[in-house]
């Protein structure tokens, strides 16, 4: 986890750091046994192809899960993860990286609570955004 991110050390506009993620077909079994989707794009790479897809596919809900976990390790353990969104809109192959990025879209004081707007992607290799979302993010203060 990185260092605790504080409401006040942030601006609109700032980048969270770049998550990089290398999916392989073994995670991709592990998570079907994990989440019982064993749908069989997903591991079966006949299967896949019998489908008109160029190869196993990710699970939607696992780059769900690559982008929550871009947000909870930039936010901290003292930050709270209050909502997070995404539309799948491109697959993605293992053995080719996936990188998670995010960017500060906005930061208030609602209720006495900070916070922060962001919006968050997957791009594939090639640098395309295949899976956008936003994630609302509570963070603390540095004056407590």
């Amino acid at each position: 986890m990185a260092d605790q991110v504080y409401f006040e050390d942030i601006e609109e506009g700032q980048e969270i750091p770049t998550l990089r993620k290398d999916p392989t077909t073994q995670q991709l079994v592990k998570y079907a046994g994990a989440s019982g989707d064993y749908y069989q794009i997903h591991y079966d790479l006949n299967f896949a192809k019998n489908n008109n897809l160029p190869d196993v596919i990710l699970h939607g809900a696992l780059k769900n899960a690559f982008l929550g976990q871009l947000v909870t390790s930039w936010m901290g353990d003292e930050g709270t993860l209050k909502k997070l969104t995404v539309s799948y809109r491109g697959m993605d192959v293992p053995g080719t990286p996936v990188f998670g990025k995010g960017v500060i879209k906005s930061k208030n004081v609602t209720d006495g609570e900070n916070i922060v707007e962001c919006d968050i992607w997957l791009e594939d290799h090639e640098g395309k955004r295949n899976t956008p979302g936003a994630a609302t993010v509570s963070l603390p203060s540095r004056g407590g």
